[in-house]
Protein backbone atom coordinates (compact mmCIF):
# COMPACT_ATOMS: atom_id res chain seq x y z
CA UNK A 1 0.00 0.00 0.00
CA UNK A 2 1.28 3.45 -0.92
CA UNK A 3 -0.22 6.67 0.45
CA UNK A 4 1.37 9.75 -1.04
CA UNK A 5 0.47 13.41 -0.34
CA UNK A 6 -0.48 15.39 -3.44
CA UNK A 7 0.56 19.07 -3.44
CA UNK A 8 -2.45 21.42 -3.31
CA UNK A 9 -2.96 25.12 -2.71
CA UNK A 10 -6.72 24.77 -2.24
CA UNK A 11 -7.00 21.81 0.15
CA UNK A 12 -5.68 21.00 3.59
CA UNK A 13 -4.38 17.69 2.28
CA UNK A 14 -4.90 15.26 -0.61
CA UNK A 15 -3.64 11.67 -0.61
CA UNK A 16 -2.99 9.41 -3.58
CA UNK A 17 -3.76 5.84 -2.52
CA UNK A 18 -2.51 2.80 -4.45
CA UNK A 19 -2.18 -0.90 -3.80
CA UNK A 20 -0.69 -3.19 -6.45
CA UNK A 21 -2.03 -6.36 -4.86
CA UNK A 22 -5.70 -5.34 -5.13
CA UNK A 23 -5.40 -3.01 -8.12
CA UNK A 24 -6.48 -0.06 -5.99
CA UNK A 25 -5.87 3.47 -7.23
CA UNK A 26 -7.70 6.46 -5.81
CA UNK A 27 -7.61 9.69 -3.84
CA UNK A 28 -8.75 11.06 -0.51
CA UNK A 29 -9.17 14.84 -0.45
CA UNK A 30 -9.67 16.84 2.74
CA UNK A 31 -10.72 20.34 1.76
CA UNK A 32 -11.49 21.83 5.16
CA UNK A 33 -11.79 20.81 8.80
CA UNK A 34 -12.76 24.30 9.99
CA UNK A 35 -16.21 23.18 11.13
CA UNK A 36 -15.26 19.63 12.13
CA UNK A 37 -13.87 16.37 10.72
CA UNK A 38 -14.08 16.18 6.94
CA UNK A 39 -17.06 14.12 5.84
CA UNK A 40 -18.07 13.04 2.35
CA UNK A 41 -18.80 9.90 0.40
CA UNK A 42 -16.63 7.43 -1.44
CA UNK A 43 -17.19 7.31 -5.19
CA UNK A 44 -16.02 4.65 -7.66
CA UNK A 45 -16.02 5.46 -11.36
CA UNK A 46 -14.07 4.38 -14.46
CA UNK A 47 -12.46 7.78 -14.90
CA UNK A 48 -10.86 8.50 -18.26
CA UNK A 49 -7.61 9.42 -16.54
CA UNK A 50 -5.93 9.82 -13.17
CA UNK A 51 -6.03 13.57 -13.73
CA UNK A 52 -9.82 13.47 -14.16
CA UNK A 53 -10.17 11.54 -10.91
CA UNK A 54 -8.01 14.03 -9.05
CA UNK A 55 -9.98 16.97 -10.43
CA UNK A 56 -13.24 15.29 -9.44
CA UNK A 57 -12.18 14.55 -5.87
CA UNK A 58 -10.95 18.11 -5.44
CA UNK A 59 -14.20 19.62 -6.65
CA UNK A 60 -16.36 17.15 -4.73
CA UNK A 61 -14.51 17.66 -1.45
CA UNK A 62 -14.80 21.44 -1.76
CA UNK A 63 -18.49 21.01 -2.48
CA UNK A 64 -18.84 18.96 0.70
CA UNK A 65 -17.37 21.83 2.73
CA UNK A 66 -20.10 24.10 1.42
CA UNK A 67 -22.80 21.45 1.70
CA UNK A 68 -22.05 20.58 5.31
CA UNK A 69 -21.85 24.23 6.27
CA UNK A 70 -25.12 25.09 4.52
CA UNK A 71 -26.83 22.21 6.33
CA UNK A 72 -25.68 23.54 9.70
CA UNK A 73 -23.54 20.50 10.50
CA UNK A 74 -20.38 20.37 12.60
CA UNK A 75 -18.53 18.70 9.75
CA UNK A 76 -15.87 19.78 7.30
CA UNK A 77 -15.53 18.82 3.68
CA UNK A 78 -13.85 15.74 2.27
CA UNK A 79 -14.32 13.15 -0.46
CA UNK A 80 -12.73 9.98 -1.76
CA UNK A 81 -12.67 8.39 -5.19
CA UNK A 82 -11.53 5.03 -6.50
CA UNK A 83 -10.68 4.68 -10.17
CA UNK A 84 -12.41 1.66 -11.69
CA UNK A 85 -15.64 0.11 -12.86
CA UNK A 86 -17.72 -0.73 -9.77
CA UNK A 87 -19.52 -3.43 -11.71
CA UNK A 88 -16.39 -5.40 -12.62
CA UNK A 89 -13.43 -4.14 -10.59
CA UNK A 90 -14.83 -3.61 -7.11
CA UNK A 91 -13.76 -6.37 -4.73
CA UNK A 92 -13.92 -6.79 -0.94
CA UNK A 93 -10.12 -6.87 -0.86
CA UNK A 94 -9.89 -3.55 -2.69
CA UNK A 95 -12.43 -1.94 -0.36
CA UNK A 96 -10.70 -3.23 2.73
CA UNK A 97 -7.37 -1.89 1.50
CA UNK A 98 -8.90 1.54 0.98
CA UNK A 99 -10.58 1.37 4.39
CA UNK A 100 -7.24 0.79 6.08
CA UNK A 101 -6.00 4.06 4.61
CA UNK A 102 -9.07 5.87 5.95
CA UNK A 103 -8.42 4.35 9.37
CA UNK A 104 -4.82 5.54 9.28
CA UNK A 105 -6.01 9.16 9.04
CA UNK A 106 -7.38 8.91 12.56
CA UNK A 107 -10.81 10.38 11.96
CA UNK A 108 -9.87 13.51 10.02
CA UNK A 109 -11.91 12.01 7.17
CA UNK A 110 -15.18 10.12 7.57
CA UNK A 111 -16.58 8.32 4.53
CA UNK A 112 -20.03 7.15 3.42
CA UNK A 113 -21.84 5.87 0.33
CA UNK A 114 -21.66 7.69 -2.99
CA UNK A 115 -21.81 6.84 -6.69
CA UNK A 116 -20.74 3.26 -7.37
CA UNK A 117 -21.06 2.28 -3.70
CA UNK A 118 -23.76 0.50 -1.69
CA UNK A 119 -24.62 0.03 2.00
CA UNK A 120 -23.12 -3.46 1.69
CA UNK A 121 -19.84 -1.89 0.60
CA UNK A 122 -19.94 0.38 3.65
CA UNK A 123 -20.24 -2.74 5.81
CA UNK A 124 -17.07 -4.10 4.22
CA UNK A 125 -15.25 -0.83 4.91
CA UNK A 126 -16.42 -0.99 8.51
CA UNK A 127 -14.44 -4.19 9.05
CA UNK A 128 -11.25 -2.13 8.69
CA UNK A 129 -12.19 1.39 9.81
CA UNK A 130 -14.40 3.03 12.43
CA UNK A 131 -14.66 6.15 10.29
CA UNK A 132 -17.52 5.10 8.02
CA UNK A 133 -21.24 5.91 8.07
CA UNK A 134 -24.27 4.88 6.06
CA UNK A 135 -24.34 1.44 7.66
CA UNK A 136 -27.50 -0.64 7.85
CA UNK A 137 -26.67 -2.27 11.17
CA UNK A 138 -25.54 -0.86 14.50
CA UNK A 139 -26.90 1.34 17.27
CA UNK A 140 -26.72 4.56 15.24
CA UNK A 141 -26.88 3.07 11.72
CA UNK A 142 -28.36 5.59 9.28
CA UNK A 143 -28.67 3.29 6.27
CA UNK A 144 -28.91 4.32 2.64
CA UNK A 145 -28.92 8.15 2.49
CA UNK A 146 -30.45 8.25 -1.00
CA UNK A 147 -34.14 8.58 0.02
CA UNK A 148 -33.34 11.50 2.35
CA UNK A 149 -31.19 13.13 -0.29
CA UNK A 150 -34.08 12.84 -2.74
CA UNK A 151 -36.53 14.24 -0.19
CA UNK A 152 -34.37 17.32 0.26
CA UNK A 153 -34.09 17.80 -3.50
CA UNK A 154 -37.85 17.45 -3.87
CA UNK A 155 -38.29 20.15 -1.21
CA UNK A 156 -35.83 22.34 -3.09
CA UNK A 157 -37.67 21.86 -6.37
CA UNK A 158 -40.97 22.91 -4.80
CA UNK A 159 -39.38 25.89 -3.05
CA UNK A 160 -37.60 27.12 -6.16
CA UNK A 161 -40.67 26.58 -8.34
CA UNK A 162 -42.80 28.53 -5.83
CA UNK A 163 -40.29 31.39 -5.78
CA UNK A 164 -40.38 31.57 -9.57
CA UNK A 165 -44.09 30.99 -10.15
CA UNK A 166 -45.90 31.64 -6.88
CA UNK A 167 -47.05 28.09 -6.07
CA UNK A 168 -45.27 24.94 -5.01
CA UNK A 169 -47.88 22.68 -6.63
CA UNK A 170 -46.25 20.41 -9.20
CA UNK A 171 -49.35 18.87 -10.74
CA UNK A 172 -48.91 18.98 -14.50
CA UNK A 173 -45.43 20.49 -14.23
CA UNK A 174 -42.86 18.77 -16.44
CA UNK A 175 -39.55 17.86 -14.83
CA UNK A 176 -36.62 16.51 -16.85
CA UNK A 177 -34.50 14.22 -14.68
CA UNK A 178 -30.93 13.45 -15.72
CA UNK A 179 -29.79 10.25 -14.03
CA UNK A 180 -31.85 7.42 -12.57
CA UNK A 181 -29.46 6.15 -9.92
CA UNK A 182 -30.55 5.76 -6.32
CA UNK A 183 -31.16 9.47 -5.73
CA UNK A 184 -32.68 10.16 -9.15
CA UNK A 185 -35.03 7.21 -8.83
CA UNK A 186 -36.32 8.22 -5.41
CA UNK A 187 -36.75 11.77 -6.68
CA UNK A 188 -38.85 10.48 -9.58
CA UNK A 189 -41.06 8.70 -7.07
CA UNK A 190 -41.64 11.92 -5.14
CA UNK A 191 -42.28 13.91 -8.32
CA UNK A 192 -44.64 11.31 -9.77
CA UNK A 193 -46.63 11.17 -6.54
CA UNK A 194 -46.89 14.98 -6.65
CA UNK A 195 -48.44 14.85 -10.11
CA UNK A 196 -45.43 15.98 -12.14
CA UNK A 197 -44.83 14.79 -15.68
CA UNK A 198 -41.38 13.25 -16.14
CA UNK A 199 -38.81 13.30 -18.91
CA UNK A 200 -35.88 11.00 -18.11
CA UNK A 201 -32.53 9.84 -19.35
CA UNK A 202 -29.82 7.51 -18.07
CA UNK A 203 -26.94 5.44 -19.39
CA UNK A 204 -28.78 2.34 -18.11
CA UNK A 205 -31.47 1.53 -20.68
CA UNK A 206 -33.14 -0.85 -18.23
CA UNK A 207 -33.66 1.91 -15.69
CA UNK A 208 -35.11 4.15 -18.39
CA UNK A 209 -37.57 1.48 -19.48
CA UNK A 210 -38.60 0.90 -15.87
CA UNK A 211 -39.20 4.64 -15.41
CA UNK A 212 -41.32 4.70 -18.55
CA UNK A 213 -43.44 1.92 -17.16
CA UNK A 214 -43.63 2.95 -13.50
CA UNK A 215 -43.86 6.73 -13.89
CA UNK A 216 -45.26 7.03 -17.41
CA UNK A 217 -42.07 8.97 -18.15
CA UNK A 218 -40.96 10.13 -21.57
CA UNK A 219 -37.45 8.98 -22.40
CA UNK A 220 -34.87 10.98 -24.34
CA UNK A 221 -31.29 10.25 -25.37
CA UNK A 222 -28.45 11.27 -23.06
CA UNK A 223 -27.45 14.33 -25.08
CA UNK A 224 -31.06 15.39 -25.70
CA UNK A 225 -32.01 16.01 -22.06
CA UNK A 226 -30.73 19.60 -22.08
CA UNK A 227 -33.02 20.71 -24.88
CA UNK A 228 -36.01 18.69 -23.68
CA UNK A 229 -39.31 20.56 -23.44
CA UNK A 230 -39.79 20.89 -19.68
CA UNK A 231 -40.45 23.36 -16.87
CA UNK A 232 -37.76 22.18 -14.46
CA UNK A 233 -34.41 20.52 -15.06
CA UNK A 234 -33.20 18.18 -12.27
CA UNK A 235 -29.58 17.04 -12.82
CA UNK A 236 -28.97 13.89 -10.75
CA UNK A 237 -25.89 12.35 -12.35
CA UNK A 238 -22.35 13.70 -12.78
CA UNK A 239 -21.18 17.27 -12.28
CA UNK A 240 -20.08 19.99 -14.66
CA UNK A 241 -23.13 19.57 -16.88
CA UNK A 242 -24.22 23.23 -16.73
CA UNK A 243 -21.74 24.94 -19.00
CA UNK A 244 -21.33 27.27 -21.95
CA UNK A 245 -22.63 24.61 -24.34
CA UNK A 246 -25.62 23.29 -22.37
CA UNK A 247 -27.04 26.39 -20.67
CA UNK A 248 -28.15 27.97 -23.99
CA UNK A 249 -29.98 24.72 -24.81
CA UNK A 250 -32.20 24.71 -21.73
CA UNK A 251 -35.90 25.39 -22.18
CA UNK A 252 -36.77 25.43 -18.48
CA UNK A 253 -37.33 28.21 -15.95
CA UNK A 254 -35.88 26.36 -12.95
CA UNK A 255 -32.84 24.13 -12.36
CA UNK A 256 -32.84 22.14 -9.12
CA UNK A 257 -31.30 18.71 -8.79
CA UNK A 258 -29.13 16.31 -6.88
CA UNK A 259 -25.84 16.21 -8.79
CA UNK A 260 -22.79 17.68 -7.08
CA UNK A 261 -20.87 20.54 -8.73
CA UNK A 262 -23.46 21.08 -11.44
CA UNK A 263 -21.81 24.30 -12.62
CA UNK A 264 -18.75 23.67 -14.76
CA UNK A 265 -17.39 27.15 -13.92
CA UNK A 266 -18.39 30.08 -11.73
CA UNK A 267 -19.44 31.92 -14.89
CA UNK A 268 -22.18 29.37 -15.56
CA UNK A 269 -24.22 30.66 -12.63
CA UNK A 270 -24.25 34.01 -14.40
CA UNK A 271 -25.25 32.37 -17.66
CA UNK A 272 -28.31 30.83 -16.02
CA UNK A 273 -29.20 34.10 -14.34
CA UNK A 274 -28.86 36.04 -17.60
CA UNK A 275 -31.35 33.68 -19.20
CA UNK A 276 -33.84 34.11 -16.39
CA UNK A 277 -33.42 30.51 -15.22
CA UNK A 278 -33.64 30.23 -11.43
CA UNK A 279 -30.94 27.95 -10.04
CA UNK A 280 -31.12 26.18 -6.68
CA UNK A 281 -27.46 25.96 -5.55
CA UNK A 282 -26.64 22.26 -5.59
CA UNK A 283 -24.89 22.16 -2.24
CA UNK A 284 -28.04 23.52 -0.61
CA UNK A 285 -30.54 21.44 -2.60
CA UNK A 286 -28.81 18.09 -2.10
CA UNK A 287 -27.85 18.32 1.57
CA UNK A 288 -30.36 15.74 2.80
CA UNK A 289 -28.05 12.76 2.48
CA UNK A 290 -25.24 14.19 4.58
CA UNK A 291 -27.80 15.27 7.18
CA UNK A 292 -28.87 11.65 7.42
CA UNK A 293 -25.25 10.48 7.63
CA UNK A 294 -24.54 13.06 10.34
CA UNK A 295 -26.94 11.30 12.71
CA UNK A 296 -24.60 8.32 12.61
CA UNK A 297 -21.41 10.35 12.87
CA UNK A 298 -22.72 12.40 15.79
CA UNK A 299 -24.56 9.43 17.36
CA UNK A 300 -27.99 11.08 17.33
CA UNK A 301 -30.57 8.79 18.93
CA UNK A 302 -33.70 10.56 17.67
CA UNK A 303 -32.64 10.39 14.03
CA UNK A 304 -36.07 11.10 12.58
CA UNK A 305 -36.58 14.35 14.49
CA UNK A 306 -33.01 15.50 13.80
CA UNK A 307 -33.34 14.88 10.07
CA UNK A 308 -36.77 16.54 9.87
CA UNK A 309 -35.55 19.65 11.68
CA UNK A 310 -32.41 19.94 9.57
CA UNK A 311 -34.32 19.44 6.31
CA UNK A 312 -36.73 22.19 7.31
CA UNK A 313 -33.84 24.49 8.21
CA UNK A 314 -32.15 23.69 4.89
CA UNK A 315 -35.33 24.63 3.06
CA UNK A 316 -35.43 27.93 4.95
CA UNK A 317 -31.81 28.51 3.95
CA UNK A 318 -32.76 28.02 0.32
CA UNK A 319 -35.73 30.38 0.63
CA UNK A 320 -33.53 33.07 2.17
CA UNK A 321 -30.92 32.54 -0.52
CA UNK A 322 -33.47 32.92 -3.31
CA UNK A 323 -34.97 36.02 -1.66
CA UNK A 324 -31.59 37.72 -1.29
CA UNK A 325 -30.59 36.83 -4.83
CA UNK A 326 -33.84 38.27 -6.16
CA UNK A 327 -33.41 41.53 -4.25
CA UNK A 328 -29.84 41.92 -5.44
CA UNK A 329 -30.53 40.63 -8.99
CA UNK A 330 -27.71 38.09 -8.81
CA UNK A 331 -27.46 34.33 -9.08
CA UNK A 332 -28.50 32.37 -5.96
CA UNK A 333 -25.16 30.58 -6.28
CA UNK A 334 -23.33 33.82 -5.53
CA UNK A 335 -25.43 34.41 -2.40
CA UNK A 336 -25.08 30.84 -1.15
CA UNK A 337 -21.30 30.78 -1.58
CA UNK A 338 -20.83 34.18 0.11
CA UNK A 339 -23.03 33.10 3.02
CA UNK A 340 -21.03 29.94 3.68
CA UNK A 341 -17.68 31.68 3.27
CA UNK A 342 -18.72 34.31 5.85
CA UNK A 343 -19.88 31.56 8.20
CA UNK A 344 -16.58 29.71 7.94
CA UNK A 345 -14.54 32.88 8.35
CA UNK A 346 -16.41 33.68 11.54
CA UNK A 347 -15.81 30.17 12.84
CA UNK A 348 -12.10 30.35 12.06
CA UNK A 349 -11.67 33.75 13.71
Amino acid sequence: MQVTPVPSETHEVIYRVSDAETGLLGFIAIHSTTLGPAAGGLRMRPYDSVEDALLDVKRLSEGMTFKNAAAGLSLGGGKAVIIGDPGTQKTPELLRAFARTIQSLGGTYITAEDMGMTPADMAILATETAFVAGLTEGEFASGDPSPITARGIFNAIRTTWAHKHGSDALTGVTVSVQGLGNVGWHLCEYLHDAGAQLVVTDVDAGRVQKAQSQFNARAVAIDEIYAAEADIFAPCAIGGILNAQTVPMLKVSVVAGGANNQLATDQDAGRLHARGILYAPDFVANGGGIINVATEVEKIRDRRSFVAAKLQALDETLKNTLDQASKRDVSPADVAIATVEAQMAAQAA
